[in-house]
């Protein structure tokens, strides 16, 4: 069986960068997109040793103003997964955020979505990216969502539900054969990888989630052969991350409860 090729978007960010070698070890290939070529050679080094394949590939997911210009990459690339750790942060002008963290998702997800060689799409998001309020979520953490949503990240709430609702949709719509998996875990720390909290956390604005639990988790759901369309919560825990991912997967675990599009 031909191993797993990802095309990671977001290749020069955090988590992306902890979340290569995870997959290189599994001798999967990778294909990290970048901005910036002063970053290839940095890069590279991930790849250094492995049993996997790393190429970097230099591209502007800004610059992606079309489907069509997303289904280019996708054919240069042929991969078998995708993830986007891409996100313009909230940084710099509004128009910016929506440049990245909306428009260029929902066209890769549209295209991932609408080519039939790719069955998993795995979308980086943040547990706060919600139109409505969680069913299981406390007054004090429905307070802190409005807190943020009119705050000054309001601008990147606004790109990444969005982006959030057509990677739902367009699993939905793809149905089997296609898992389009929206990771939302909390406020980052530079923790180690460690236990978790997956699914329907009730710790939001307390509990934070290392960005490299949170790498740990997109491998492993990426490696789950029976994960399918789904949001999960997350946090730092006490939960075994494979355990974790194996009872999600299991019981259908789909925190996008509650929204109007569910």
């Amino acid at each position: 069986m031909t191993s797993p090729h990802v095309l990671l978007l977001g290749g020069s960010g955090k988590i992306a960068q902890l979340l290569t070698p995870m997959l290189l070890q599994r001798s999967w290939a990778v294909t990290s997109v970048i901005r910036n070529p002063d970053q290839v050679a940095g890069l590279e080094k991930l790849g250094e040793g492995q049993k996997g394949k790393l190429n970097v590939l230099v591209r502007s997911v800004e610059d992606v103003k079309s489907e069509a210009q997303a289904k280019s990459i996708l054919d240069e690339v042929k991969p078998s997964y995708v993830v986007w750790s891409a996100g313009a942060g909230g940084k710099g002008p509004a128009e910016r955020t929506f440049a990245v963290d909306r428009d260029a998702a929902t066209y890769f997800i549209r295209a991932s979505a609408a080519t039939p060689g790719i069955t998993k799409f795995v979308m980086v998001s943040f547990l706060g990216s919600r139109r409505a309020d969680a069913p299981w979520w406390t007054e004090t953490m429905k307070q802190q969502q409005q807190r943020m949503q009119e705050g000054p990240l309001a601008r990147y709430y606004e790109a990444k539900v969005a982006a959030d609702q057509v990677l739902y949709e367009a699993g939905q719509r793809r149905g089997p054969g296609f898992a389009a998996v929206c990771l939302r875990p909390g406020t980052l720390s530079d923790g180690p990888v460690g236990d978790v909290a997956l699914g329907r956390t009730d710790k939001y604005g307390e509990v934070k989630a290392s960005r490299a639990s949170v790498a740990n988790v997109a491998a492993l759901l990426l490696e789950s052969p029976d994960v399918k369309s789904c949001w999960l919560d997350m946090l730092d825990g006490d939960e075994d991350p494979a355990a974790a991912v194996d009872r999600c997967v299991k019981e259908g675990v789909d925190c996008a409860v509650g929204e109007p599009f569910y």
